[in-house]
Parts: structure tokens; C-alpha cells; sequence
């Protein structure tokens, strides 16, 4: 095969000497390692080299007084332009010295006496300097100084904090996490006034430089699950990190599992309430959502409205919830099965009711069942993807007028369409989105089993699934925690949740450094007979 050569790249390509380095260097590359120098017009010539071709980067020139000039340099569109003005410019300007030989400009040290921002740093080097700007602050170079100011400027337009919109509650608050990453660890500061509440902070991605914060409670979560998670997001080497999902795939257990090993949520409360049982949050900067690990499968179950409630109506809704994913997981496999092969099982106007159904219907129950199937997953995307406006609309017509042509065309049976429908609610029951499509994927694999070998294969595909979980394990803890390895103290919060009372410890599987996390006899009766 003839290879492909592309003209543009010989262009591009720098030349190499005979050793087959390259010979010469961009033309930034050459001054980020350098010192910053005492003249003006140099630094200015660097850092015009380093950020040349980027039309959003402001070099604004000014006079401190004679013979002394300043340059600020910062992006447009990431700083607020007032604190410059107010903060910078004009302390900088104004910064005028009456002495008996005349007027004389003291330079040092501005970050000490005349600026009146919180957050004032120095940098001796163009890296520190060009970090600085692509990181939305303000840098300030002065004539005869090889000194840089940083000055911490953040601002632009960004979204503010609003109502999550995937994770929507009757009764909690209303509060949710945005793109900025210090906004959100404010809102967990909100909630946690510990002075044990850490933010590990890093950088992560090559090219983005993303800033990261690692988020738990020194003295609640374990050191060694701390370290571990620690040294796995310092050996991520990626170009870029644009969301959570990034990470994740990148610290997982068992990347090649189906099942979701991290949990990610926009609700700052949910983030507080899994730090209290002693696991630990990751933030990134660009993305409301928050990773939270380790974690187990019934903790994929569990709403954070499941703890605002009393806990009669949240073991109720907990119920329904495990009786629906058992409903979207088997539903259409149980069907196919029984019409199949194990027809005896079912009542005999039910069979008969059925047969009379799919009498005039040309394929086997395995085929209708995944046509209709593939094609409500459809539907669920398209009506997920479309403007929202348009979106529901088009999913719930959509799936009504294609099952109802369906069944009058004689292409698949009323039974099926029944049982698809009740499969599709079963699974919008569960609360997490990506353990909702891991339920959704495996009907499919136990459709195909229950077509070749009925019940027996519904059977082979549920110990498949069981010893997969068993040996699944978050951050080294098991999947299944509290049930395999069984833990009696853990039963307080899978199947059920006992009062708030009753729960007087964390989870025993994550090791907590404080295991306890309230005193005996907390019941609303008990402290009245106390105080009598």
C-alpha cells in the first residue's frame, strides 16, 4: 500500500541536526525556563513570544512615574476588569512618594503596602508568569525589577449556582454545584465547618492544566485510602481532563466491569453526607459533577432524599426501588423464557390470551422483544438528545404511535410491547444514571441466554452477575459490602434505613479512623425522660 504523505507537515516539522534532535526550539520554549529580567521591554518581548498569536491576551502599558513604566499583562474575558482598575492600576499609578530630594517611586515590595487584593504572589521565572495568566490572574511587571506580581483576579461569565437538574428532589436542598471549582468547594465549606475538612489541591492534563481538589475529612476517612488515592491521581498523565469522567476511567478498580465504581452527583449534600461516612470527593474545575468513591452496589440505590424523609417512607420508596431493578434486569428475559420453553407455568387463559396475541406474528418472542427493546432505547436517546422542549414530546408520541402501528401491522405482539414499557419504567426507578445503564446493558446478554436455554439460562446469567459483583472491589473495598463479607452492623442502611436514632456508626467495611458518629440514646423519648 502506498503510503500517504502530507505536505503540511513537512512544514511544520522543525529541522534536526545530525543526531535527530531537533535543532531549534519554538519560540516560546526558549524563555519559559528563563529568570525574569530587570527590563521592561525584555520581559515584554518574552512573554509576547511565549503567548504570541493569542488574540485574548492583554498587554496593557502604563507610567508609574517618570521614567518608570509598568506592564499588566491578563486574558480578557477570565478576570474581573473592575478589580483591575480599582485594585491594581490605580494603587500602582497613585504610588507617589513626597521625599525632600523630590518625588521618588519606591517599587518594593507592592504586594505588601499597596495593593489591596487578598491574594498577592510573586514569580521569578516566565513559566510561573505564563501559568499565571492562562490560569486567569492578572500579572504586573515593573521597569528595574526581575520580580513578577501575581494577582488573583478570577471572574468572567460563568454559570451560577442553580437546582441540580439530574438529581431532583421533593424535599432537601436546592443547591448545586457548578463550573467553577471554587464556587463548589465553598458550598461545601458552607456545610462543613471542620477545620478537618481538607482540599488536596493538584493540576492535572498536560495541555489544560486543570486544577483538581481532592476533598475528605482528616480523622473520618483512612490514611491508607487517602495515600492510595493520592498516589493514583498523581501518576494520571493525560493531555487534558475536560470532565470527572476522565479520572474516573483513569483510577478505577476494574475498568473492564460494567459496573460503575464511583459515584458522581451535583448536590453538595450528598457530597458532605458520603465525606461524613468517611469516603472522599474529587472536584474539577469545568464540570458540576463530583466524583465520590469508594462505593458499593446499594449505594446506587439510595437517593439523598431517602435521608430527609422519615424512615417509613424511605424504606418504602427503598423497596419499590430494589422491586423495580429486579423488574427492568429480568422482566423481558423471564417473558421470553416462559413463552418459549415453560409455557405449563403459566395460568391457562393467560397462555391462551398470549398465544392468540402473537398467533398472526412472524418471528419468535426473542426477536420482537429485542426489536422493541433496541428501539425504545432508541426513543429514551433520541428524546434525551433532542432540545427539551421537543425531547419528551417526541419520546412518549414516538413510543406510542411506533408500538400501537407496530402491533396493528402484526410485526410484534401487545404482551411485548406491555412488558417493554413496564421494563423502561422499572429502570427510570433507579437514582443513579450510569448504574442505570449498566441494568440496562445486561438485559440484553440475559435475553439472549433466556432465548437459547430458557430459565436455566436466566439462572447461568444471574451467578454470572452474582460472582462478578463478589469479586468487584472500589478502591479495594467490596462492591457488595455489608452483604459479602457480611457485616450485621451495616444492615442498618442496605435493605432498609432504621431512624437516624438507630445508626449510631459508619460503615464498618471502609476502616474509618472514627467509627462513631453520635452518642446512644439520641431518641426525641429518651431525651425527654432524661430531662424529666
Amino acid at each position: 500500500m502506498k503510503k500517504i504523505r502530507y505536505p503540511w507537515k513537512k512544514r511544520t516539522q522543525p529541522a534536526a541536526d545530525r543526531s535527530g534532535q531537533p535543532s531549534q526550539k519554538l519560540p516560546e520554549m526558549k524563555w519559559l525556563e528563563r529568570p525574569l529580567s530587570s527590563s521592561l521591554a525584555e520581559n515584554e518581548q518574552a512573554m509576547r513570544d511565549i503567548l504570541r498569536d493569542c488574540s485574548d491576551i492583554i498587554f496593557r502599558k502604563f507610567t508609574v512615574a517618570p521614567g518608570r513604566k509598568g506592564l499588566l499583562v491578563f486574558l480578557e474575558g477570565t478576570v474581573k476588569t473592575e478589580d483591575l482598575q480599582l485594585h491594581i492600576l490605580q494603587p500602582v499609578i497613585q504610588a507617589l512618594i513626597e521625599t525632600n530630594e523630590g518625588t521618588e517611586v519606591h517599587l518594593e515590595p507592592v504586594d505588601e503596602t499597596r495593593i489591596s487584593l487578598s491574594q498577592v504572589k510573586s514569580a521569578d521565572q516566565f513559566r510561573q508568569a505564563t501559568e499565571a495568566v492562562l490560569d486567569a490572574s492578572a500579572v504586573l511587571f515593573l521597569e528595574g525589577l526581575a520580580t513578577a506580581y501575581l494577582f488573583s483576579v478570577k471572574g468572567g461569565t460563568r454559570r451560577g449556582v442553580q437546582e441540580p437538574e439530574t438529581e431532583a428532589v421533593i424535599r432537601g436542598p436546592r443547591e448545586g454545584f457548578n463550573e467553577t471549582l471554587r464556587v463548589n468547594t465553598a458550598l461545601l465549606r458552607f456545610k462543613l465547618k471542620n477545620p478537618m475538612f481538607k482540599l488536596y489541591a493538584l493540576t492535572l492534563g498536560e495541555q489544560t492544566k486543570t486544577s483538581v481538589a481532592l476533598a475528605y475529612i482528616e480523622g473520618i476517612a483512612g490514611e491508607k485510602l487517602i495515600e492510595d488515592v493520592k498516589q493514583r491521581l498523581h501518576q494520571i498523565k493525560i493531555d487534558a481532563v475536560l470532565e470527572t469522567g476522565y479520572i474516573e476511567e483513569l483510577i478505577e478498580d476494574h475498568p473492564h466491569s460494567p459496573f460503575p465504581q464511583m459515584q458522581y452527583t451535583e448536590r453538595p449534600d450528598t457530597v458532605v453526607a458520603q465525606l461524613l461516612e468517611g469516603r472522599f470527593a474529587i472536584l474539577v474545575d469545568g464540570t458540576p459533577f463530583a466524583l465520590i468513591g469508594p462505593v458499593t452496589m446499594w449505594q446506587m440505590l439510595q437517593a439523598s432524599e431517602d435521608y430527609y424523609e422519615r424512615f417509613f417512607i424511605s424504606n418504602m420508596v427503598r423497596w419499590i426501588r430494589f422491586f423495580f431493578l429486579t423488574i427492568a434486569l429480568f422482566l423481558p428475559a423471564l417473558y421470553i423464557a416462559v413463552t418459549t420453553f415453560h409455557q405449563d407455568m403459566l395460568p391457562t387463559t393467560l397462555i391462551l390470551s398470549i398465544a392468540a396475541a402473537r398467533e398472526s406474528i412472524p418471528f419468535p418472542a426473542i426477536v420482537e422483544a429485542m426489536m422493541m427493546e433496541v428501539s425504545f432505547e432508541a426513543l429514551r436517546e433520541a428524546g434525551i438528545r433532542l432540545p427539551k422542549t421537543v425531547g419528551q414530546a417526541v419520546s412518549i408520541l414516538g413510543a406510542l404511535v411506533i408500538g400501537q402501528a407496530a402491533v396493528q401491522a402484526g410485526i410484534v405482539s401487545a404482551p411485548v410491547v406491555i412488558i417493554v414499557s413496564l421494563t423502561g419504567i422499572a429502570s427510570f426507578t433507579i437514582p443513579r444514571f450510569n448504574f442505570a445503564i449498566t441494568v440496562r446493558m445486561l438485559r440484553f446478554p440475559l435475553m439472549m441466554l433466556a432465548g437459547a436455554f430458557g430459565l436455566f439460562g436466566i439462572i447461568i446469567g444471574m451467578v454470572l452477575i452474582t460472582v462478578h459483583l463478589t469479586k468487584l472491589t472500589s478502591f479495594g473495598m467490596p462492591y457488595l459490602a455489608g452483604f459479602s463479607p457480611y457485616s450485621h452492623s451495616d444492615q442498618k442502611d442496605i435493605l432498609v434505613r432504621t431512624p437516624w436514632w438507630n445508626m449510631m456508626s459508619r460503615p464498618s467495611w471502609l476502616a474509618s479512623d472514627n467509627e462513631h458518629r453520635q452518642k446512644k440514646g439520641m431518641n426525641g423519648r429518651q431525651l425527654e425522660e432524661k430531662e424529666w
